[in-house]
């Protein structure tokens, strides 16, 4: 037994690494005494263990660099660190220390170009500090094979890396269990929860959208976007509505809870994200029941088979995918041999 257990988590307070830290924090359990260094915005839950001492630790550069200067002096040889927030402690520590890495940003090569000129420069120097003190690792944890992959091209194998999904909610690997035949008729069609960043695809899931209206097949699509963070996103999906009449809805940024409500009202969850280090919507809606339409990519079936699957980069295919879950008949392409092409491309009538 650890003597002491630190969650540093000094950079979490929002999204799905909220919902993972709510989920450990409600998990404490026995003598073991934590001690946790959290962002001031994080809240605790209710009736946390008396042997949990808490650090809190104000969203700025000053106070986060003292942060990692008072874990390197806090931890003992016997005490496991286990770090929240993508990034390795910035000095080496006595103890054992993993790191849990959810971010796939930071260990993908992929070009930042089209987040805001902050989040750039943010994601930069965080790819920046990774790279520099992995050595400051145990070793790392992720939650996908394709993640474990991508981790060890980048730690050439000096730092090992061991895959261990969780979830903030029960069964998470609980197989699909599909909705009984009253339950057919939902409030929207398709649901796709999701931010507005350019990888989550929303501009190829709204062409096909258009491509399905104009030959007639409108399904009710329902969106998770906040209006005010991605403003242009937003904009442009609704020109799109009202010009092809979709039916789409966007309820904006949910609180969890609501999220897991949203997907009772949802006959399946629609999933045309270029990439994910986890794909947490993928399980939850497994989990409520929900057919999966998801891109053929390796982060998809690191988790489900999915019951359709599309080119993500291919407004075609996303809308054959939807046709084919509607079960909407496509006649496909008619052959004809040589003699017949001759006698069609000679007919003038």
């Amino acid at each position: 037994m650890p003597n002491k257990v630190f969650i540093h988590a000094t950079n979490i307070h929002q999204g799905g690494g909220r919902c993972l830290l709510d989920a450990l924090l409600k998990a404490f359990h026995g003598e073991t005494e934590f001690v946790l260094s959290l962002d001031d915005r994080m809240p605790t839950p209710m009736g946390m263990e008396r042997n949990v001492k808490i650090k809190r630790v104000k969203p700025a550069v000053v106070q986060r660099l003292n942060a990692e200067i008072w874990l390197g002096r806090s931890v003992a040889p016997k005490d496991i660190v286990l770090c929240l927030g993508n990034l390795p402690p910035l000095f080496k520590l006595r103890g054992y220390t993993a790191v849990f890495v959810q971010n796939r940003y930071l260990i993908d090569d992929v070009t930042l170009k089209g987040f805001p000129l902050r989040v750039r420069l943010r994601l930069a120097v965080e790819r920046l500090w990774l790279s520099k003190k992995m050595s400051n690792a145990s070793e790392f944890v992720v939650q996908t094979p394709t993640m474990k992959r991508l981790l060890e091209i980048k730690t050439q194998g000096r730092v090992p890396v061991r895959v261990l999904p969780f979830i903030a909610e029960p069964n998470g690997d609980a197989p699909s269990v599909p909705k009984s035949e009253a339950q057919k008729i939902y409030k929207y069609d398709f649901v796709y929860v999701a931010s507005g960043e350019s990888h989550k695809n929303h501009r190829r899931l709204i062409e096909a959208w258009c491509l399905l209206a104009e030959e007639g097949v409108f399904p009710s699509l329902c969106l998770t976007l906040d209006d005010a963070r991605f403003a242009a996103v937003c904009i442009g999906i609704d020109a799109m509505r009202q010009r092809y009449g979709l039916k789409l809805t966007n309820v904006g940024e949910l609180p969890h809870e609501d999220i897991l409500a949203l997907y009772g009202n949802a006959g399946a969850l629609i999933y045309p994200s270029n990439f994910e280090s986890f794909g947490l919507p993928l399980i939850e809606a497994r989990q409520a029941g929900l057919s999966v339409l998801a891109a053929e990519l390796d982060y998809v079936r690191d988790v489900l088979d999915p019951e359709q699957t599309f080119d993500p980069d291919s407004a075609v295919s996303i809308a054959r995918a939807v046709k084919r879950h509607l079960g909407v008949v496509e006649t496909p392409l008619k052959i004809v041999d040589a003699t017949n092409f001759l006698d069609m491309l000679l007919r003038f009538d």
